[in-house]
């Protein structure tokens, strides 16, 4: 847009929503990898009941990582990594990981790396007027298990010298890497029937924000059809200690506010809109790789490792590409059968030992490298997800708090 522009610029077409869409893909170019881990928590002396926000926040160390705290609607806790090369940004939060589990520990508290809540119903704790529209927009019973119930890890990565290849790489590879960390099997604490229940619950919010972006080709121009044609939310309305949050039910779209009489939607109002979208992969300036289940803590590093590597890896990203070609767009299969289904499991076996392969180029560490290795020899290679093990456990006495489980 021409002249000055800020959060309060009209727009007035298309175009301008365009311009918006192509600056998520414009950062400059890096390596940089960035971890955004959520987690279930849970009192080891009553599994069943809702722990309070504020008595997690209460038992919360210092973080020697320097990770961001946050809380999801549920009282899910979130750790934000730091961002810079893999080693740096997995240490760090490894360290803060490790520290906020032996808090919590010593507080009667467990951190549980799921990604769906395995034994308590929905129960939203965040009473924000953001999400109490979200809730109103979303309805029962999906929108209250996504927001309170649900936990994921988000890979967040530089968009490099060429970012719709690498758009495309974090597409492709979404089917199969679901299914290899699927980990949300359970649901009243018996199986559900998909390997990954979030994902599941995901399918079945408002489908114009949360399927994958089309591609095209062209990963800006395709971003902004998706942000045009996607339901609105939820309006703004006010600003500072006045701003309030208004559903919008009647269906409308954002190229409908564009294309209304009256007074037009704002930068403002698109980039906030932009945040009410959940696709698998959203630009931000970075990749947002959204659609990874939660991992038991000692995991995550793995997940992390291993979607950075076939992202970013030239040579890494051509061998798994070419496996996981054919299962292009097959997100409920692999949601429901994870590694079970063998053609799954035959291409997560080829991304694991491209992954493995490329993480020393990378500068992963030995140790890294190793549990990389670990995690395919105990899953991958005997056709497992994460989630089998919650499955055979589920019989047992004190399944979810056991040691080493959670």
């Amino acid at each position: 847009m021409t002249g000055l522009v800020t959060e309060e610029t009209p727009i007035r077409d298309g175009a301008e929503v365009e311009e918006f869409a192509r600056s998520c893909f414009g950062a400059a170019a890096g390596d940089r990898v960035g971890v955004e881990l959520e987690f279930l928590v849970f009192d080891r002396s009553a599994v069943a009941r809702h722990v309070p926000q504020d008595r997690i926040a209460r038992a919360l160390p210092l973080l020697p990582g320097r990770s961001r705290v946050t809380f999801e609607p549920g009282g899910q806790l979130e750790l934000s990594g730091p961002a810079g090369p893999l080693a740096q940004a997995v240490a760090a939060l490894a360290a803060d990981v490790e520290a906020v589990r032996g808090a919590l520990r010593e507080a009667g508290l467990v951190l549980a790396g799921v990604g769906l809540d395995p034994v308590r119903p929905a129960r939203r704790q965040l009473r924000l007027p953001r999400y109490e529209a979200m809730a109103e927009f979303l309805g029962a019973p999906y929108g209250p298990l996504m927001m309170c119930s649900t936990a994921s890890i988000q890979v967040n990565l530089d968009l490099g010298e060429k970012p719709a290849v690498r758009w495309e790489r974090a597409h492709l590879l979404g089917p199969v890497l679901s299914a290899a960390f699927a980990n949300s099997p359970l649901s009243g604490g018996r199986p559900s029937g998909w390997m990954s229940g979030r994902q599941m619950v995901w399918e079945h919010l408002d489908r114009t924000r949360t399927a994958p972006v089309p591609a095209t080709g062209d990963p800006a121009a395709d971003w902004t059809e998706y942000l045009l044609d996607a339901r609105l939310m939820l309006v703004r309305e006010g600003r500072g200690s006045a701003e309030r949050f208004r559903p919008v039910r009647d269906g409308s779209t954002f190229r409908d506010w564009l294309g209304a009489r009256g007074h037009p939607p704002t930068l403002g109002d698109l980039a906030y809109h932009a945040t009410t979208l959940f696709p698998p992969v959203r630009p931000r300036g970075w990749l947002e790789i959204r659609y990874l289940d939660a991992q038991h803590p000692a995991h995550w590093p793995v997940c992390a490792a291993v979607t950075c590597a076939l992202v970013t890896d030239d040579r890494a990203a051509e061998t798994a590409l070419a496996a996981c070609e054919p299962y292009r767009g097959l997100w409920s299969r692999a949601a429901r059968c994870g590694l079970q289904d063998p053609l799954l499991r035959r291409a997560a076996d080829a991304c694991f030992r491209a992954a493995i392969e490329a993480l020393p180029r990378l500068g992963a560490g030995a140790d890294l490298v190793g549990e990389v290795a670990a995690f395919a020899d105990r899953y991958v290679t005997a056709g497992r997800s994460p989630a089998d093990d919650l499955i055979d456990l589920v019989n047992l006495p004190d399944w979810l708090i056991e040691e080493g489980r959670v």
